[in-house]
């Protein structure tokens, strides 16, 4: 009697910012979450991803064989038209018996978690930032987030370089004395890690937990909820819909919820749903 051996194919869903990548493995009713270093085409060269994939992804413990991977759903910062076709490419080669396989923006899948088939506005604020209105099928309108270093106002990047400036430079002696000894680092390795070393992005945003845990002192929560409402000036305000509610995702969201609360309602817009993970 011959022996067949059946393949049980699987879906895979990923979100990726710039730090971390959440990939999400579904078969039947089960779930199973796979987390390796973020992808970004902007920031990273097609080598660097490609290790990700084949190296941190497909060579992690328990992650299912790839040929048993059906369909491959990859939402991500810096997933443009223009730069999708080289990632979907890395996927395609890492998967090459999925049937389908499609690379859209990190705000899509935002949107579709967040909001599903509802109309409202979707953001991200994680290591960077993002928003979009959406219809409950499409994105109809996204004002560009423009990168740390020129937007993505309400971002952990962002936050986290607006509070090195204020530290160094605000006269705050006795936080700078914290600072170092609870972080291990001086100006002259904050200097380094943004202007000399790769993804100064992600390390800025790592400064978020200290951030977090200083908001006793009056500065550092006024500059924390006013990078919020720049946020909302500078991106929500140009959808001119007031009345709908503003949904979020990211780590920068959901740790800093009070604060984006309270941005929100001084710039009067409405705070709907908030997740720290789309796929969690």
């Amino acid at each position: 009697m011959r022996n067949t051996t059946f393949i049980v194919y699987m879906t895979l869903t990923a979100d990726s910012g710039s730090t971390k990548t959440t990939w999400m493995v579904e078969q039947g009713g089960g779930k199973r979450l796979f987390h390796t270093q973020g992808l970004n085409p902007f920031h990273q060269t097609a080598e660097e991803m490609r290790r990700i994939v084949t190296v941190e992804l497909l060579g992690q413990e328990g992650f299912p064989d790839a040929a048993t991977m059906s369909n491959i759903h990859f939402y991500g910062a810096g997933c443009t038209a223009e730069k999708s076709p080289l990632l979907r490419a890395i996927l395609r080669d890492a998967f090459p018996s999925a049937a389908e396989v499609e690379v859209g923006s990190d705000i899509l899948g935002a949107a579709r978690a967040l909001l599903g088939s509802s109309e409202g506005i979707a953001c991200i604020l994680g290591t960077g930032a993002n928003s979009c209105l959406y219809d409950g099928e499409r994105i109809v309108h996204n004002v560009s987030p423009m990168g740390y270093i020129l937007g993505d106002e309400g971002s952990g990047a962002v936050i986290g370089r607006t509070f090195v400036n204020l530290l160094y430079k605000g006269g705050h002696e006795d936080m700078v004395k914290t600072f170092e000894e609870e972080t291990g680092l001086t100006l002259a390795d904050v200097i380094q890690r943004v202007y000399r070393e790769p993804m100064p992005n992600r390390f800025l945003a790592s400064l978020a937990p200290f951030i977090k845990r200083q908001l006793g002192e009056v500065w550092v929560e006024e500059m924390v909820t006013d990078c919020f409402r720049l946020f909302f000036r500078r991106n929500v305000a140009h959808y001119h819909r007031p009345e709908l509610p503003c949904s979020f995702v990211g780590s920068i969201a959901f740790y800093f919820m009070g604060q984006l609360c309270d941005a929100a309602k001084k710039e009067g817009f409405l705070i709907g749903k908030v997740m720290k993970e789309p796929l969690s």
